[in-house]
């Protein structure tokens, strides 16, 4: 097994948790708690600080990637059930083939990836009728809406780092510490002071250290080393793993409609990325 692959591989193991873990935070307001856990992530590239000068077009995106997306997936895990808002954030491997054309060209789709695209999108379709309705502006249509908009930050930002220039692995450290205090500043002017416990410390570091931190890291050193698509399909491990660990550890029940969206959607995303 390659290098690319057993970096990509620890990635994905990492960010499986990352659902499960920000749920056992429910009560810390949320610009705080991706501002802590960014922070806590960017430590991890200190030694590497000097990769960290980076244009500031490139800072800019690495914000909105890293921020942005963390930011409305831990208001969607709120707003929604969380098995259910964690199927539809996972979409974003699937998006990173549908938007390609827009953010990549001359990249074209086939007839496959269109068929990849419905059967992601009836996945979140049932997700929704699960719960009895379409309607989207009650509480857990929020939480849906913000889900949808987590996937499609972080396949712009995957997409879009391929129009900047190179940057090392390191500056992912940069990127990390740059969100963080941008999520602490929204913090002190629009959520009130809040006060953690020795218990949410303890899960804050886990989700700093981890999932959004060393995760970060070695999803882009996979990256670095091997083919971008070959590594792409294996991130496709990541809904299963995690809704997996949510439904285990009491983050929803998985039932009958679960699976069989989960299954649409694996089924879209890997017929997108598949070849003829």
């Amino acid at each position: 097994m390659s290098a690319s692959t057993l970096y990509a591989l620890a990635a994905i193991l990492i960010w499986s948790s990352l659902a499960l873990t920000s749920v056992q935070l429910a009560n810390v307001p949320p610009f705080l708690l991706v501002g802590l856990a960014l922070i806590i992530g960017g430590l991890c590239g200190l030694p590497r600080w000097r990769d960290w000068r980076v244009p500031a077009k490139t800072l800019l995106l690495g914000c909105y990637g890293l921020f942005g997306y963390h930011f409305c997936l831990f208001l969607a895990l709120r707003f929604a059930p969380p098995l259910e808002a964690n199927l539809i954030n996972y979409l974003w491997p699937l998006l990173i083939v549908l938007l390609s054309p827009v953010l990549l060209p001359p990249t074209r789709l086939e007839s496959r990836h269109w068929l990849g695209g419905l059967l992601g999108l009836a996945g979140c379709v049932l997700i929704v009728l699960s719960k009895g309705s379409l309607a989207l502006s009650g509480q857990h249509g929020l939480g849906y809406l913000l889900a949808a908009l987590a996937a499609l930050m972080w396949s712009s930002y995957s997409l879009l780092t391929q129009r900047v220039a190179p940057f090392p692995t390191g500056a992912i450290g940069g990127f990390c510490m740059a969100s963080g205090l941008l999520a602490l500043l929204a913090h002190a002017a629009l959520e009130p002071a809040y006060r953690l416990n020795a218990s949410e410390w303890g899960w804050l570091a886990l989700l700093g250290l981890g999932p959004m931190g060393a995760a970060f890291f070695l999803w882009d050193a996979a990256l670095k080393r091997g083919d971008a698509r070959a590594i792409g399909t294996l991130a496709y491990l990541t809904p299963l793993l995690s809704t997996a660990l949510l439904a285990l550890f009491g983050g929803g029940h998985f039932g009958w409609q679960a699976a069989l969206a989960l299954l649409l959607i694996l089924s879209g995303a890997w017929l997108g990325r598949s070849r003829s």
